[in-house]
């Protein structure tokens, strides 16, 4: 490595000496004030100053980061970012390994070495994402889950073996371990590297948004598009405009009856409230002193649902204490307090405080028990008053949708919806409703009434909470509180527990929970991301009948992060954030209309009413069992050999050889499109002009909505291709398990059940109108005919384009689909930056501006003036939109590639082409 500015040092890392990059060699040469700057300001200053070559890094770029306090992220400078390593889970990593063949494969054509396609830095892969509740009562509902993994996603796992041997610095993390982000924060983290003899601080990008999880560890890390990893895996650095740091204070403690999931909720709220879309957030003050590392994790892991590229928490006495919990060894532990402590990383709360951007504040001791709903996770609602609002949402859903005789109700404004300002919400629903009185439902020998509020599904899943031992504990201990008093779950609701890794289950059999939990009726059903990703399996055959048939509103009550409408199961239109045990205590009471402090949760086998605060467990009670049953040994003993542990995973054949032998009858793999007809040379930047709109949509269209995601319909294009490649419906799996075949996702795209198109108004799900002949039909059948016809597309959106998870199939399938640009009022970070690698231009319309305000209608023809190889950064262009009648309306919009490197990239074509040449070349 380089030392351009003398900045090389060496200190004792308590096991011989070793070399890093001194950041105070900046502030001895009049750069910078290193205690001005925000610990995660610090570590991109950290990566700059190790990798300044001159080339790839400039001087310039350090001197721009070291400067950061003057500016505060306000100068628009690009910092190039070389992140340490990178972690894929199997949804997002599957395209991206996909990929990487597919480019070994254009290599070959091209005459080069298909050998040069290999990773550059470390990356991690986690099977995490492919197990689904199937089954989720008894002890053997997890073994039966795992064997329908295997069975349904073989081809896929036989291709990942055959990626695990392939590439150089490739490792794979078999089924069954845990859930991506927890063993990244428990295992795969090691917060500081020793690389070559050089200790630099641990860092990363992923391919999922809750990548963010780790930022709770002091490490640096945000979740990109899986086309964006790509180009980490093989050397390039992420480019991205030096960022804004707000601050958020934290102080006091959490009361009593507070959780962390309750708290990561009053952070989003305020946080989404503040805008901090693309910006980092770093918590700082006495109250990041008095919270354990498992909450800090919480928080940091929601960072997509606020907005945030990162919430980071600077590396601290609690981190260490972490580290020792989790099993890492003394000698990793004192490097890292070595490293930090020397290299100006390590907070402590008499350090003066940092220069940030803006500064928020929050009182932990102002924490109440809540949730988050019924679509989004920033609608924070108070346990208190969540029977109130529940039932004012119901009457919001349904008083348009029965007077109007509509399809089924649903919460307006979502997926594309423009809200109807004459449908205003009401308390009670007036007109007469099946779901008021409730739907006799007969299922396993049980005879209930289901009713809207019914709780069917009650899950403890997902990332946020389950590496948290103190939610996960309380859960338990609300299980056996309530087993006392004879409580169960409700027949009606679908339960299941998904820990984050196998140490939750140990944690469970120490203090005794397991049995508790199975007495209420809650068994584990696998190690991975369940319903929160949308795997929650198919609801009883007869509630979901009842459901359908009486259009009721049922809802799930899960301790996740994301809720948005569709993405749980295709039958529950409402759907809660709620911490671990809330959802118990849901799953008990059987309904979301209950005042948890006015109305009993159950009657108790002596016949008596049980209140929740009957069984709620104290933070000491929590506190105790979790300091008696949570040992580092359970973390050294499952995390020992966990690359080759799983005989199932050991035991699959693959092909052998460096080019993947593509299977062209394989419904899972397929070589994509993007680089068969690569050329060597760079194509000028194309104009787009006679231009028809795909897809007119509203605001809060996330890449839920976008990317296909969750089960295939059967009479569905994705669903129509299937039958004709012989796969009967029941072999569907989900799309994620299909994320390797473009020829299925291409049909998935913009096909979310509940996006709604204004172009084919009182349709939802996928449908729009082909301009030509008026006909409405399927958004992937009417691509099919604009592209024979020659005519390239746009699609027109409003505020918060993207929101969401880091979908790479989102972009990918949208230039699949023929779209040439995307025309928005405002773009969520990560969907922005992947439509620019896909070769999609994105556009932005001027602050107040919508295709609304302009009159717009979607029928129109388009064109963009001054698109060509003269195109800058956040230009300004005019866009000409040409009615029936000939009349134009010109309107500026601003080009949204950010960066130069950007610009590259689309001027290549998209990243991947970018990449391809650059290795052709050398």
């Amino acid at each position: 490595m380089s030392d351009v500015f003398n900045a090389r040092g060496s200190f004792d890392t308590g096991n011989g000496k070793a070399d890093f990059y001194r950041l105070t060699a900046l502030e001895d040469a009049g750069l910078t004030k290193v205690d001005a700057l925000p610990y995660s300001i610090r570590v991109l200053l950290e990566s700059v100053l190790r990798n300044c070559d001159d080339y790839v890094v400039r001087q310039e770029d350090v001197k721009a980061v070291a400067n950061w306090a003057n500016t505060k992220g306000a100068g628009g400078e690009e910092v190039p970012f070389k992140p340490a390593r990178v972690v894929l889970q199997d949804f997002t990593g599957v395209p991206a390994v996909v990929d990487l063949a597919a480019m070994r494969s254009a290599m070959q054509r091209l005459g080069g070495d298909p050998n040069k396609i290999n990773p550059l830095v470390p990356v991690d892969l986690v099977i995490d994402h492919s197990v689904q509740v199937d089954y989720y009562l008894g002890d053997s509902a997890l073994d039966q889950n795992i064997d329908m993994e295997f069975a349904r996603n073989r081809e896929r796992y036989e291709f990942l073996r055959w990626g695990q041997k392939a590439f150089n610095n490739f490792r794979v993390v078999p089924p069954g371990t845990g859930i991506v982000h927890q063993v990244n924060l428990e295992y795969l983290a090691k917060c500081v590297f020793v690389t070559d003899g050089v200790a630099y601080p641990d860092s990363l990008v992923g391919t999922d948004s809750h990548t963010t999880m780790i930022d709770g560890l002091g490490v640096v890390g945000w979740g990109v598009g899986g086309i964006e990893a790509e180009g980490v895996m093989l050397g390039q650095p992420i480019y991205m405009l030096m960022p804004e740091v707000v601050g958020m204070r934290l102080t006091g403690k959490l009361p009593s009856g507070a959780t962390a999931t309750d708290l990561v909720l009053t952070v989003t709220e305020i946080l989404r409230k503040e805008k901090v879309v693309g910006k980092f957030v770093e918590f700082f003050g006495d109250g990041v002193s008095t919270m354990p590392l498992a909450d800090r994790a919480t928080i940091a892991n929601m960072s997509p649902e606020y907005g945030a590229t990162m919430g980071f928490f600077p590396i601290d006495s609690g981190t260490l204490d972490y580290l020792r919990l989790t099993g890492r060894t003394a000698a990793e532990v004192e490097l890292v307090e070595r490293y930090t402590k020397e290299n100006s990383l390590f907070r402590t709360d008499s350090a003066p405080e940092p220069t940030f951007t803006k500064i928020l504040h929050l009182d932990l001791s102002t924490v109440e028990p809540c949730l988050a709903g019924p679509k989004r996770p920033q609608d924070r609602i108070p346990l208190a008053k969540m029977k109130q609002q529940w039932r004012q949402d119901l009457g919001q859903v349904y008083e348009k949708s029965y007077s109007d005789r509509s399809p089924a109700g649903r919460w307006e404004g979502e997926g594309g919806g423009v809200p109807d300002p004459a449908g205003a919400a009401v308390a009670e629903v007036a007109i007469a409703d099946p779901g008021r009185e409730g739907v006799t439902v007969e299922n396993e020998g049980c005879t209930f009434a289901l009713k809207h509020g019914s709780v069917v599904i009650a899950a403890i899943t997902s990332c946020t909470n389950t590496s948290n031992p103190s939610v996960m504990i309380a859960a338990g201990l609300v299980a056996k509180k309530a087993a006392a008093r004879g409580l169960a779950s409700k027949p009606w609701v679908k339960t299941s527990i998904a820990p984050g890794s196998r140490v939750v289950t140990d944690y469970f059999e120490k203090a005794k929970l397991d049995s508790e939990f199975a007495k209420i009726g809650f068994y584990t059903v696998g190690y991975g991301c369940t319903t929160c990703i949308g795997n929650s399996g198919p609801l009883p055959a007869a509630i979901s009948e009842a459901v359908r048939e009486h259009d009721l509103v049922v809802a799930g009550v899960l301790s996740g992060n994301r809720n948005f409408e569709g993405r749980i199961n295709p039958d529950v239109k409402a759907n809660y954030l709620a911490s671990p045990p809330l959802v118990v205590a849901y799953a008990l009471a059987g309904t979301t209309d209950i005042d948890f402090e006015t109305d009993p949760i159950g009657e108790g086998d002596d016949g008596k009413p049980v209140f929740l605060r009957d069984i709620w467990p104290t933070q000491e009670e929590v506190q105790t069992v979790v300091a008696n049953c949570v040992r580092p040994e359970m973390f050294q003993k499952q995390y020992d050999g966990v690359w080759n542990a799983n005989e199932k995973w050991n035991a699959i054949a693959t092909s052998e050889g460096g080019i993947y032998d593509w299977n062209p009858d394989s419904t899972y793999i397929q070589e994509p499109p993007f680089l068969v007809n690569l050329t060597p040379e760079v194509k000028p930047i194309q104009s787009i002009t006679g231009a028809k709109c795909l897809a007119l949509l509203g605001d809060s269209v996330t890449t839920d909505h976008i990317s296909p995601a969750g089960s295939i319909a059967k009479d569905s294009p994705a669903g129509r291709y299937l039958r004709e490649q012989g796969v009967e419906p029941i072999d569907f799996n989900s799309y994620g398990s299909r994320r390797g075949n473009d020829r299925v996702m291409t049909r998935g795209t913009l096909a979310n059940i509940r996006i709604r198109n204004q172009l084919a108004p009182g349709t939802e799900g996928g449908i729009t109108r082909y301009l030509p002949t008026d006909e409405v039909m399927p958004i992937y059948d009417a691509s099919m005919q604009y592209q024979a016809d020659g005519t390239p597309l746009v699609i027109l959106a409003g505020n918060e384009y993207g929101t969401g998870s880091s979908r790479d199939w989102a972009a990918k399938g949208t230039f699949l689909l023929g779209v040439r640009a995307v025309l928005a009022a405002s773009y969520e970070r990560i969907h922005r930056s992947n439509l620019v690698m896909m070769g999609v231009l994105p556009l932005e319309f001027e602050a107040g501006t919508t295709w609304q305000s302009l009159g717009l209608t979607g029928e129109e023809t388009y064109s963009i003036r001054g698109l060509d190889d003269n195109l800058k950064p956040l230009q300004t262009l005019e866009v000409v939109a040409t009615d029936a009648a000939g009349n134009d309306k010109v309107f500026p919009m601003r080009v949204r590639i950010d960066t130069p490197v950007e610009m590259d990239y689309y001027r290549h074509g998209g990243i991947l082409h970018f990449v391809q040449r650059k290795l052709l070349a050398d």
